[in-house]
């Protein structure tokens, strides 16, 4: 079965989480199958993802942990904020038309 989950890097007391896609039976810091982004919990919990390859693993059966689902979410939240802010700028922008 294949996992989504972090894989720490960085040295101590200075963390740094790779997202990858690993078989279950891997040790935690064992060889992946593939890299789906980075999380630096220190750097104001910067995430980098490649949503596109996290959904192509989730669509051919993979498991997300828990932690890994939560950092998806805070990205896909921040997104969405990003997206409506942008949008709601646009109109306030506009010229009206009476």
């Amino acid at each position: 079965m294949v996992k989504i989950r972090l894989f720490r890097t960085g040295t101590r007391k200075r963390p740094c989480y790779r997202i990858v896609a690993v078989d279950s039976r891997a040790k935690r810091q064992g060889r992946f199958l593939e890299n789906l982004g980075t999380y630096d919990p220190r750097g104001g919990g910067a995430v980098e993802m490649r949503e596109d390859a996290l959904e192509r693993w989730v669509q051919q059966g993979a498991q997300v942990t828990e932690t890994v689902r939560s950092l998806v979410r805070k990205v896909r939240r921040a997104r969405a904020a990003e997206a409506g802010s942008g949008a709601e700028g646009a109109e306030e922008s506009a010229p009206s038309a009476s």
